[in-house]
């Protein structure tokens, strides 16, 4: 049988531009004489819907989208397409095969995960009985995503009775997640000796990416076929059936690019991701404080390969502190990536502010509270020109900052969207030199890249001053956040103890500021926010490692600004 696979990028909550897509994808697969087309999990509504779900009348009109599609499919080949069913028992995770203009058959999604970003229970209960059908000569098992991870139902029914087992998916991406649900499918293909033909959701929704990645498998477990990672694709493949009648001529074997790897699949997540989120919400345009550093020169670069330069301004906000590289680093890179550069001083706002100030702040030492003076004005810049042009503003710190709150809230932590958020420090890097390679001239100045990070807040400050080295920092940071490693694991392994004691000491005591940061696109297997939810209000720290530390949190939680 043909079968084609429809990598599509969807929009939440958006039906009928779904159905629109969905549709005219089908005539496609139609004129390469598919007999079948698969589409992602929850095609019909986006994915996830989340609270959507909740509201009767969306579900209601999620149900009439299906009979719209179906309606609009007919004459062409089948259609097996995601939807939120409703029984008597509650809603589902369904799928559902859509023949000859009617909704021939429905099936319910088995394994609903409830882990990371997955919430599943919240909003279905698992269906009870798998779903066998016959298109073209082959005997298809109908599956969803979550279903493929387990043995049991409905796989464990599908084993030596079917040919073909369709699995549709919306399956974010994190890091070298490609080849994890390449495993997964080869053992579902050797447990049931049928061809695995899964089919991935791209594209940005919230924090979240989909990368693709469809692949079909045969039933040795061996990868047949594969569609790009973060792009749309229709792959259309012939396999094997079981009837004698004649064969349809037989499609060249499709070939597609290695799926990327590394900083690669990295950088295409996030500026997919980016770009999905500011045109999904609207936005024509985005805004990007341009400090001269690392952080901010990356999340320019993404943006403008995201939107295209014309739809990135930027800002460089010198403080009395900042340094003339800096600025001159700013125009070098806005120059190269062909990207509006507004150069608006800072010090005269940060004299009004310290005058106006100069009272109630008497008797103490210029501080940590001059330091996020400045940061907290270069936020309002940003939000003034975000304001006024009706851009979002990006922000630019990193996982990194974020883990210990190297940031200043309502200054750097300002934005609608980070595309940094879950980008550690040291990848940051990586991030930027594989970036380099790609174009002549490269968008990152070399003298970018071999500063030492610097806030630049007060004179000579370097991130190092109140930081461990980033080579030290982001080992830790993985292990106690990603990992969720004890500090006594990670000092019996022989890690410093005071430098651990150190870093989880940042880290958990600052749990209430990163609840204020903006979202910003998961790239690991836990991100800030969607995965990991900590309780701000919190006393456990486990078991004690030493006394309490003798410095107290500062009192608004903020280190320096990061970058």
């Amino acid at each position: 049988m043909r079968i084609a696979l429809g990598q599509l990028n969807l929009t939440v909550g958006d039906l009928g531009g779904n159905v629109d897509s969905l549709a005219a994808w089908t005539r496609e697969a139609a004129g390469h004489d598919a007999d079948l087309i698969c589409f992602p999990e929850l095609a019909i509504t986006g994915y996830p819907p989340e609270d959507l779900v909740l509201r009767p009348s969306f579900v209601e009109a999620n149900l009439e989208a299906v009979v719209e599609l179906a309606r609009r499919a007919a004459g062409g080949p089948a259609v097996l397409v995601g939807f939120v069913d409703r029984t008597d028992r509650g809603l589902h995770n369904a799928a559902a095969l859509l023949r000859d203009g009617q909704v021939e058959a429905r099936y319910h999604k088995h394994q609903l995960p409830n882990y990371g970003v997955f919430d599943e229970k919240r909003y279905f209960v698992p269906g009870e009985t798998g779903c066998r059908l016959r298109v073209a000569d082959a005997t298809l098992g109908i599956s969803v995503c979550e279903d493929a991870w387990w043995p049991d139902a409905p796989f464990d029914e599908y084993a030596g009775r079917v040919q073909v087992i369709p699995n549709i998916n919306g399956s974010p991406y994190h890091r070298r997640k490609t080849h994890e649900r390449l495993e997964i499918c080869a053992a579902r293909a050797r447990q049931t000796g049928a061809w695995i033909v899964y089919v991935n959701l791209i594209g940005g929704q919230d924090e979240l990416v989909f990368d693709g990645g469809s692949m079909v498998v045969s039933p040795d477990g061996e990868l047949a076929w594969h569609a790009p990672d973060f792009e749309e694709d229709l792959l259309v493949v012939d396999v094997p059936g079981t009837g004698d009648g004649e064969r349809k001529p037989s499609l060249p074997d499709p070939t597609r690019e290695p799926w990327p790897t590394g900083p690669e699949e990295v950088y295409r997540a996030v500026v997919l991701g980016v770009g999905d989120y500011v045109r999904k919400n609207g936005f024509g345009q985005v805004v990007v404080g341009l400090s001269g550093g690392i952080d901010s020169s990356m999340t320019a670069t993404m943006a403008a390969d995201a939107l295209g330069p014309e739809a990135v301004r930027a800002l460089a906000m010198p403080s009395p502190y900042s340094s003339p590289e800096s600025v001159e680093d700013a125009r070098e890179v806005a120059g190269r990536l062909g990207i509006r550069l507004d150069v608006v001083p800072i010090g005269a706002v940060f004299d009004s502010y310290r005058g106006a100030l100069a009272e109630v702040l008497s008797g103490r030492g210029a501080g940590v509270t001059e330091e996020n003076l400045q940061a907290r004005i270069r936020g309002n810049y940003l939000m003034a020109v975000s304001n006024a042009f009706g851009s979002i503003v990006l922000a630019t710190g990193n996982k990194s900052e974020l883990a210990v709150g190297y940031s200043t809230l309502y200054g750097d932590l300002a934005g609608g969207f980070a595309p940094l958020k879950d980008v550690p420090k040291t990848l940051v890097y990586e991030l930027a030199r594989w970036r380099n390679k790609q174009t002549d001239p490269p968008p990152i100045p070399e003298r970018v890249l071999e500063k030492p990070p610097s806030a630049e807040l007060r004179p000579g400050q370097l991130d190092t001053d109140s930081l461990p080295p980033y080579e030290v920092l982001d080992p830790i940071v993985e292990a106690y956040v990603e990992d969720d490693r004890s500090p006594e694991d990670l000092i019996a392994e022989g890690a410093d103890p005071a430098m651990v004691r150190r870093i989880v000491e940042m880290i958990d005591r600052a749990e209430y500021k990163r609840r204020q940061a903006p979202p910003g696109v998961k790239i690991t297997p836990k991100a800030f926010g969607r995965d990991r939810r900590m309780p701000i209000t919190n006393a456990y720290r486990g078991r004690p490692l030493s006394p309490p530390a003798s410095t107290p949190p500062r009192p608004d939680g903020a280190a320096e600004e990061g970058d």
